[in-house]
């Protein structure tokens, strides 16, 4: 994308950061929400309607009332009065406010740049319009499975949700680099390898999304054994191979932590391929994202053997974005945008 008008450039370029601030916000409260066992205290899509939160008792019971008729409540949360749903509830309306707000702070600024920059020139941003829309739909998706024959939503869905933000948030990222950093570096890496470390990065957020789905972060809470051995003892190992491994929580979990051993690995084999053949543009990026992938890791045992504790598990999410992020600047330095 090139914008001659340095004025509408600037303008652009910071509409894209304030884009990427609320996505990230929005991965941080949705963590949250999971963690909190927040995300089905809304049991109705209110696609309007719930723009605005509950201003008087009488609209609290009305909301309390309707998460009273799900399995979660009835079989989980029978004992929790208003005050406790109340918590439950700020989470989950912060999550979707943030989502409406997204919607709103994105269409806006890209129909007035539309007119300014045409749109010929801002076709894929508007691709990225419609995947926020259609996010919204996967967040109803995913809630509305958990509202029927049981108390969570379904980690399958989670997990689409999750991978869905997180390639908004790259392309977002893609988009202000393109704009913004000039790529002019004559040696640079076979791009498959950045490529591939990326789309690993992206299936380890989706065994992440298993994990939390699954609660699985709360057993085997040891490292580097899962109690007493490598793989876990109330498993077989031939379930590996099955397709119900990915809804069994300990094999889930086993993926995990492995799949985190060959993402280290294979950053490590990239760094060699860097200094080997001194791929100088690549040095700070490639070192960035050494920094970001140790934290992760540290973060990840910290979850581990804290039972999914808060805290470290919020960070370890966190610290995911910081990985994103820096896993994209390092694929568009190696790649052929000019």
């Amino acid at each position: 994308m090139y914008i001659e008008n340095s004025y509408l450039k600037k303008q652009f370029s910071i509409w894209l950061l304030l884009m990427l601030l609320i996505i990230s916000i929005i991965i941080i409260v949705g963590g949250l929400t999971r963690l909190t066992d927040s995300g089905l205290s809304i049991t109705e899509w209110e696609l309007f309607s719930g723009f605005l939160p509950p201003f008087n008792e009488s609209d609290w019971d009305h909301y309390f009332s309707l998460y009273k008729k799900i399995p979660e409540y009835q079989l989980q949360n029978f004992s929790m009065d208003l005050a406790e749903f109340k918590v439950i509830f700020w989470w989950e309306w912060a999550h979707r406010f943030l989502g409406r707000l997204l919607g709103i702070f994105f269409l806006v600024p890209l129909i007035y740049f539309s007119f300014k920059i045409g749109f010929s020139k801002l076709y894929k941003i508007y691709f990225i319009f419609l995947l926020i829309c259609f996010q919204g739909f996967m967040g109803w998706y995913m809630v509305s499975s958990g509202l029927v024959e049981r108390v969570d939503v379904s980690h399958f869905r989670l997990s689409a949700h999750l991978i869905i933000a997180f390639i908004i948030l790259s392309l977002i990222f893609w988009n202000f680099l393109k704009l913004n950093l000039a790529n002019n570096y004559i040696i640079k890496i076979n791009f498959y390898l950045p490529s591939f470390f990326l789309l690993i990065i992206f299936l380890q957020i989706l065994m992440g999304a298993f994990v939390s789905g699954m609660d699985a972060g709360t057993i085997y809470n040891s490292w580097p054994l899962m109690g007493n051995s490598y793989f876990p003892d109330d498993n077989n190992l031939i379930n590996l191979f099955t397709l119900s491994a990915f809804s069994e929580p300990s094999i889930v979990q086993f993926f995990h932590r492995n799949l985190a051993y060959l993402i280290l690995i294979f950053y490590l084999f990239i760094l060699y391929k860097i200094y080997k053949n001194k791929i100088v543009g690549s040095y700070n990026s490639i070192k960035i994202i050494g920094l970001i992938l140790i934290l992760q890791i540290v973060l990840g045992i910290l979850t581990l053997l804290y039972g999914a504790q808060i805290y470290f598990a919020s960070m370890h999410q966190i610290c995911s974005i910081f990985l994103v992020s820096s896993c994209i600047y390092f694929l568009y330095l190696n790649s052929n945008t000019n």
